[in-house]
């Protein structure tokens, strides 16, 4: 990539929070939102209808770009968009590349629009953050749109695996988290390891009454 003052050359057209509202507001359902950050990110806040792709890294994003599942994306409009602008002008420039023709990038990202706009606008749910907030919303309007691995139910907070060798975190619901067996990430040693630990539990409890 080629990066100038003005950061990469060569990647989609910068439009600020209003001009992507006037870009839908004019083009419709036509206009595509492509999401810039990891799967993880998405889970519990993204733009309407947002495409989100398989992706953790840039190079998931190059495989996800070169299988060809977007290619029906090459002649419409497509709004690339991240947390703060970084990411999603590379992703920009990545799409302009492999022959997408009409590429824009949300100027400041999510959040300059949610500063601009709240829950008003075209963004739903709330904005991941890498710090102990986990994250943030822009009004007290902001839907819950992740949900529970284990009962479902709306839930935006991400929580460690029960198995402290595990490093995975995932959306678990404050009722699952609090109950051992379901404190977990989904995976088989993980699972294994929560019903041993509830088995402990409650057997510490029957010992106790």
């Amino acid at each position: 990539l080629e990066v100038d003052e003005h950061g990469v050359v060569g990647g989609g057209v910068h439009l600020s929070p209003t001009q992507v509202n006037d870009l839908v507001a004019q083009r419709g359902d036509e206009v595509v939102f492509f999401d810039g950050r990891n799967a993880m990110e998405a889970a519990i806040g993204r733009f309407r209808n947002a495409v989100v792709p398989d992706a953790t890294t840039t190079r998931d994003f190059l495989a996800e770009l070169d299988s060809g599942r977007y290619d029906e994306l090459k002649d419409r409009p497509v709004v690339t968009y991240c947390t703060g602008g970084v990411r999603c002008e590379v992703l920009s420039k990545l799409m302009v590349d492999r022959g997408f023709g009409e590429i824009y990038q949300l100027d400041g990202g999510i959040v300059r629009y949610g500063e601009q706009f709240g829950d008003a606008g075209l963004w739903e749910g709330s904005l991941y953050v890498f710090d102990r907030r986990m994250h943030v919303e822009f009004s007290e309007d902001a839907a819950q749109i992740g949900h529970c691995i284990h009962c479902g139910e709306p839930t935006n907070t991400y929580r460690n695996c029960i198995n402290g060798d595990c490093r995975d975190m995932v959306l678990i619901c404050d009722d699952c988290v609090a109950d051992p067996s379901t404190a977990h990430c989904g995976r088989q040693e993980c699972r294994e390891y929560a019903t041993t630990a509830a088995a402990a539990v409650n057997g510490s409890t029957i010992t106790s009454g």
